[in-house]
């Protein structure tokens, strides 16, 4: 579906899958939108923004399916392990990973399920470039997909397959906001003191050396310029042989004054402002700082309201990740004819949560069993 038309350029071949195969995409230049090239931009020179997406893919974690047929949850999972995702490997999980990190970065993924004419079962699933395209909501209530290179409507003959979320929608975008709303200003800030710290490294951190030399009386000053070169000659050698490890003084007769160029300027403390800009970025991305390796000052009980607040983030993007695993589950149970009621169950944040449901388990057996005490 997501392809190009005989007559008319555009970034994809087409994608859906033809009789008795499963088609491929061909990558082709594109122009891209200016507000997300600049996400790209930001994650491709603010290491900590591409940190925190990148964590935040792997923190969502995996899932199992689970239903009353085990049997059925075998085949399901066995099916789905197995299932190949474009050219980038194989599971419903790595499809998941790229789907939401298109999701944290555009605010919005695109993806489609393939099809095998042949067999009539699903051969794949596919993550589109979501800045290729847009969606509009046609008469009947269908979305319609739009390329954002020629502005023409894609022909979609089977809606259903196609897989479309969007992160934050409010009336204004209803295609979704990018997570990364709001830093671009923060993070040019960022990139020009880092910059300047470069130029400042560049001119004051490679050392210079002034050397003067005085004539006392007339008998030097008729001499000077014999001697200034000769001092740059001996000098000039006693540098090149510190490069080879060698250490030779310079032993000079007469006023001679040797100073360091640029030491009495002051480098500007840039601790405190990047610090504070790196703040507004983490809030905004809702991170604790120790994820990241930042070693702040923090409390204990600070630390576990961070991880507490990180793990209602990541639940959300679960929610949103759930709604597209299930459609595609709907489609295989629909071409197998499976008619039960199955669910996707996620796996725990990590150790502590395990912990947490371990000794609230605990809790709640010794609770029972005192009750139990009292009732006899």
């Amino acid at each position: 579906m997501f392809g190009r038309k005989k007559d008319t350029p555009a970034a994809f071949a087409e994608v859906t899958a033809g009789v008795g195969r499963q088609s491929g995409f061909r990558l082709a230049p594109h122009p891209r939108m200016m507000e997300e090239g600049l996400y790209e931009a930001l994650r491709a020179k603010v290491p900590v923004i591409d940190a925190v997406i990148s964590k935040l893919v792997r923190l969502t974690g995996g899932f199992s399916f689970s239903c009353e047929n085990e049997e059925t949850a075998e085949r399901l999972t066995k099916f789905f392990e197995e299932l190949p995702v474009s050219v980038s490997g194989n599971s419903l999980s790595t499809f998941t990973e790229m789907y939401l990190d298109s999701l944290l970065t555009y605010g919005r993924a695109f993806g489609e399920v393939l099809f095998n004419e042949d067999s009539g079962d699903i051969a794949g699933l596919y993550c589109a470039d979501c800045t290729l395209y847009s969606v509009r909501r046609g008469s009947d209530g269908s979305p319609e997909i739009y390329s954002i290179l020629t502005g023409d409507k894609l022909k979609c003959p089977h809606p259903e397959r196609i897989l479309y979320t969007v992160q934050n929608p409010t009336p204004k975008s209803p295609c979704g906001t990018s997570l990364l709303k709001g830093l671009p200003a923060l993070a040019d800030i960022l990139m020009k003191i880092y910059s300047t710290v470069g130029e400042n490294f560049d001119r004051a951190g490679n050392v210079r050396y002034a050397v003067t030399y005085k004539p006392s009386g007339d008998g030097e000053q008729a001499f000077a310029k014999e001697r200034a070169m000769e001092i740059a000659r001996q000098w000039s050698e006693g540098m090149n042989a510190s490069r080879a490890g060698n250490i030779k003084d310079f032993v000079a007769v007469g006023d001679v004054d040797i100073k360091v160029i640029g030491a009495d300027g002051v480098i500007l403390d840039t601790e405190i402002p990047v610090r504070q800009i790196l703040e507004q970025i983490i809030s905004k991305l809702s991170i604790p700082p120790f994820l990241l390796g930042l070693s702040w000052s923090t409390t204990e009980r600070m630390s576990s309201q961070q991880a507490d607040i990180l793990t209602s983030e990541i639940d959300y993007y679960r929610r949103l990740l759930t709604q597209t695993i299930m459609k595609i589950v709907k489609l295989w149970c629909g071409i197998n004819g499976v008619d039960e009621r199955i669910e996707v169950v996620w796996e725990n944040v990590n150790l502590q949560d395990e912990e947490s449901l371990a000794r609230a388990r605990l809790c709640n057996a010794q609770a029972a069993q005192i009750e139990r005490g009292l009732e006899a």
